[in-house]
């Protein structure tokens, strides 16, 4: 019995002192020696408000290959109202309106209120309109106006009012010969 205490003291003693875990320790890192390649847009700087251009850029990167680029991009809208502001301040008014017109929105603007734009040769008023009438004239309006698609109906309507009948009445004799002969 005393065998069996002295057993039971030393298991207790060692479990006193010896603390038992399971200890888990789990360490996830990567390691990352380099960076991952990149495309790059260049930037395209327009500090002067007075030019009529604008920037674009992109770029597109895979594992392997990038590609980057930039184009700067015309206003054509911008630069007719800064080239017809420009004659107009010299005194050439007639030119800077002419300017203008080339915009389709311009010229029907024009066209409508009873203004026309003026035509070759510096033509205003009156002597424009008649310009703009002719077949000639209308080969110059600006495409998209409006006027020019109505221009255009006219001449269709009037190509179709002049079919040529003959052939119409040729049949219209065969037909009546035919009837007399049965």
């Amino acid at each position: 019995m005393k065998l069996l205490v002295s057993i039971l003291f030393l298991f207790t003693l060692v479990a006193t002192f010896t603390d038992v875990k399971a200890e888990t320790n789990t360490v996830s890192s990567t390691v990352v020696n380099n960076t991952p390649p990149t495309a790059n847009s260049p930037a395209i700087n327009i500090v002067n408000s007075d030019i009529c251009k604008s920037g674009v850029s992109g770029a597109i990167q895979s594992n392997v290959i990038g590609f980057s680029t930039g184009v700067t991009i015309t206003d054509m809208n911008c630069e007719r109202i800064k080239l017809a502001r420009s004659l107009y301040s010299m005194g050439m008014k007639v030119a800077g309106v002419s300017i203008l017109c080339q915009d389709a929105r311009v010229f029907d603007a024009m066209h409508f209120s009873g203004t026309s734009c003026p035509y070759i040769g510096g033509l205003i008023g009156q002597d424009a309109v008649d310009g703009w009438m002719t077949e000639e004239g209308q080969k110059l309006i600006p495409e998209g106006s409006v006027v020019k698609a109505q221009f255009q109906k006219t001449q269709t309507v009037q190509e179709t009012k002049e079919v040529d009948n003959n052939g119409l009445k040729n049949f219209g004799l065969m037909a009546l010969g035919l009837l007399l002969i049965f």
